[in-house]
């Protein structure tokens, strides 16, 4: 039978004993492994499946109702024979995608609407919020927006020509107009809306008049506020284009009063179908920045 042979611990080694490993942790034989880190993109639902499956269905139909009625020229009441059929608008739609000047088009319509819609923003938001909050504000800035807000965006162009030194600074000055109004007075509404019991609640726990604005005012007011900067968006590509349409040289508005001035119908429904995706894009854009600050409106439910 072998001894194991047992070495004298050196004097180094009892000086300065080597820290002893800590155990291994308890094996848990229920526990899961921890997955790998990754990106993982979320899943639609079925409920967003559905509903997109739908819009789908209903693009189609559309586009087959477009068809019949231009392939048989359909006359009842209106008057479909000088409407091109959908192959038309989008073989020119292709043939225009692969132009610079196309491109040139939308790029100054949306740098447009890009300088316009945030003046437009900032100022909205702060006026509607100013005038929540004070009924003196309200009282004195209340009568201008009434005056102006029913104005449509033509009505301006011959004095904004006039106004400002260039036709660029006129279009933006419309379009900036256009998205003003609605921010602002769905910034008053929301405001309005917000639950007095909620404001004398924190009165109450000794915050200051910036805290209760900040705190309880400006949440209540957000669901209020995106949906006019939704609203906002719509109207100033409305607004947009009727500037574009008289006093523009470039723009997607320029380009469908000229395919109209030279009776193009393909191009007219070209820009029409342009200015659509457009505007639908860019205020599914401005919902997709709003959302994360409506996450509480989930948490409250």
């Amino acid at each position: 039978m072998e001894t194991a042979v047992q070495t004298p611990a050196s004097p180094a080694d009892t000086a300065n004993p080597r820290p002893s490993a800590p155990p291994p942790p308890p094996i848990n034989a229920e526990q899961k492994p921890a997955p790998e880190p990754g990106l993982s993109l979320p899943r639609p639902s079925r409920q967003q499946m559905g509903d997109i499956a739908m819009a789908l269905i209903s693009l189609t139909i559309g586009l087959l109702i477009w068809h019949l009625v231009t392939k048989i020229n359909l006359d009842f009441y209106i008057n479909f024979s000088n409407v091109p059929s959908p192959v038309k608008v989008f073989t020119a739609f292709f043939d225009h995608i692969q132009t610079q000047i196309f491109w040139t088009h939308i790029g100054v319509s949306m740098r447009r609407i890009l300088i316009s819609y945030s003046l437009a923003t900032v100022l909205g938001i702060s006026i509607g919020l100013m005038m929540g909050r004070s009924r003196l504000a309200r009282a004195f800035i209340m009568p201008y927006i009434e005056v102006i807000r029913p104005i449509p965006a033509v009505a301006w162009i011959p004095l904004a020509i006039l106004m400002w030194p260039t036709e660029e600074s006129s279009i933006i000055y419309i379009t900036f107009l256009g998205a003003l109004f609605p921010i602002v007075l769905n910034t008053l509404h929301g405001v309005e809306q917000t639950p007095e019991v909620l404001v004398r609640a924190v009165q109450s726990l000794g915050a200051s008049r910036w805290a209760v604005f900040r705190h309880v005012v400006i949440p209540a007011a957000l669901p209020s506020i995106a949906a006019g900067l939704a609203i906002g968006m719509g109207v100033s590509w409305f607004s947009l284009l009727a500037g574009e349409i008289i006093s523009g040289q470039y723009g997607i508005g320029y380009f469908t009063w000229d395919a109209y001035s030279l009776i193009n119908y393909q191009d007219i429904v070209v820009g029409m179908l342009v200015i659509g995706g457009l505007g639908t894009a860019s205020t599914a854009a401005i919902k997709l920045l709003t959302k994360p600050m409506l996450k509480w409106q989930k948490r409250a439910r």
